[in-house]
């Protein structure tokens, strides 16, 4: 009959719980993959250090364009100037990189955007929501209230020759319309503004950047009709 083994007692075998284990060396092979460390990229003017990557990790995050004021709030800066000269760094460092993103300045702030000619491939995975299309007559009426603002629906319905109350409504439920006050007139009627998602819709920056009229008519020398 075989006598079991039994562990080795006594205090030199005792496990110490009061110190850490000894040091020992790693085998060869780790140690020279360890000595194999590739220098560290040299520090630049485009490189991206921590405020740098506090803007762009905030204007990822926004559904809307940020202010300077609130940019500058979101990455821990000092005020809104720094936060413009970092976005104007990052333009720089998008443009340079050739990357798919830009930074555009829109409604008064700034929106991190892919570039315009991915626009078809992304539409297609869209992940939420449906994208804002809009009628020949919702966008005459909005144009009209966009160069005409604050106008009264009267006005409105002036110009276009028929009943624009629907369209009106619509276009606020849409969120590109808002009611910006009251005429003075009998009865106080409301009078009629474009919003801020309206600039980001159209890609404006203010109302300063709308087309001028001149620039939208026809050359007087251009024909409908085709040469013969």
């Amino acid at each position: 009959m075989r006598t079991p083994l039994r562990p080795p007692r006594g205090p030199g075998c005792r496990r110490r719980y009061d110190r850490l284990p000894e040091n020992h060396p790693l085998p060869l092979r780790y140690r020279l993959e360890g000595e194999e460390v590739a220098a560290p990229p040299a520090a630049g003017e485009l490189t991206r250090d921590e405020r740098l990557a506090l803007v762009e990790a905030a204007l990822l995050a926004a559904d809307e364009p940020l202010t300077a004021r609130k940019l500058a709030t979101a990455a821990g800066l000092a005020d809104a100037a720094e936060a413009r000269r970092q976005v104007k760094r990052l333009q720089v460092l998008y443009e340079q990189d050739d990357t798919a993103f830009q930074v555009e300045e829109l409604a008064g702030g700034f929106q991190l955007l892919t570039r315009p000619e991915y626009h078809r491939w992304l539409v297609r995975w869209r992940r939420g929501g449906q994208e804002l299309r809009l009628t020949a007559a919702t966008k005459e009426t909005l144009a009209i209230v966009a160069y005409r603002q604050p106008i009264m629906r009267a006005d409105v319905e002036a110009i276009r020759g028929v009943h624009c109350g629907d369209v009106l409504r619509l276009l606020m439920e849409r969120g590109l319309l808002r009611i910006a006050g009251r005429h003075d007139s009998l009865g106080r009627p409301v009078l009629y503004g474009t919003t801020r998602k309206f600039l980001q819709w159209m890609g404006l920056n203010s109302l300063a950047d709308l087309p001028r009229a001149d620039e939208l008519r026809r050359p007087a020398h251009q024909s409908d009709k085709p040469s013969a």
